[in-house]
């Protein structure tokens, strides 16, 4: 797997300081991310391609086979970052909607617990 997990990106490594990922598609196809971070010391906003999965490689940008971050100009970066916070907390809500759906499925959550029970009683018998 190919994915470069952007809170890593630290390259080249006399500018970039301080990274703090704001967003974060994770290790899958298409995967990007923004974040804030020090550059030559000021605050800026970096954006990468973290890599594909299916590929070799670090991703886009890069130096030298080194992953590194885009400079976003600052006219543009606080709305890149606004609706990076936005998608994240759509995707954290996503998330949540699925857990609660699989909660809420009785007849999963009993054979879920009938497994789970299972298990418990092979570790504890006498070998």
């Amino acid at each position: 797997m190919a994915y470069t997990n952007p809170s890593t990106v630290k390259s080249p490594k006399d500018r970039v300081k301080d990274v703090k990922v704001v967003f974060d598609k994770g290790p899958k196809e298409g995967s990007w991310s923004i974040a804030r971070l020090k550059f030559d010391g000021a605050d800026a906003v970096g954006i990468r391609w973290n890599g594909e999965v299916s590929k070799p490689g670090v991703g886009t940008p890069s130096s030298r086979s080194n992953p590194t971050w885009f400079i976003i100009p600052d006219e543009i970066a606080d709305v890149l970052v606004e609706t990076a916070k936005a998608l994240s907390k759509d995707e954290h809500k996503s998330l949540l909607a699925g857990y609660r759906a699989m909660a809420a499925d009785a007849e999963r959550e009993a054979e879920a617990m009938e497994w789970s029970e299972a298990l418990i009683g092979d570790t504890s018998e006498a070998r």
